[in-house]
């Protein structure tokens, strides 16, 4: 059981720690991508979309700027720079009575950005990182 997984998932993000998310992630976990329209559900795609995300999202500079926490869900605040331009996003996290994540939805902004990151999250996902 996860005591905090917001914690958790800092750790895991400073560290890029992959596997961890085995332990953090609920089987039945539902990612939302800012831009994909489908909700990729299940563990193991979760899994493949947020490790594809340290990848792309782990530079120096992003940092998390607010956060929002209740019972059983968060609001990250986030922002960092890619390729010279500034993103400024969330990830709306949920989690079960276990402290497993349930949830994980990303949202982007500008657009600019969204299409940046469409590009190279794309890229990783396809070459099956």
């Amino acid at each position: 059981m996860q005591s905090d997984p917001i914690a958790t998932w800092h750790r895991l993000l400073k560290q890029h720690d992959v596997q961890g998310l085995d332990g953090l992630l609920a089987d039945d976990a539902v990612f939302h991508s800012p831009v994909v329209h489908k909700p990729q559900v299940g563990k193991a795609i979760t899994k493949m979309y947020l490790a594809a995300a340290f990848k792309v999202f782990g530079n120096e500079s992003f940092h998390y700027v607010r956060e929002l926490k209740a019972d059983r869900d968060a609001i990250l605040e986030f922002e960092l720079e890619i390729d010279g331009i500034s993103i400024n996003g969330v990830d709306m996290i949920k989690w079960n009575e276990n402290g497993e994540v349930t949830e994980f939805k990303v949202m982007l902004r500008p657009l600019k950005a969204v299409n940046l990151i469409h590009e190279k999250m794309a890229a990783l996902l396809q070459a099956g990182r």
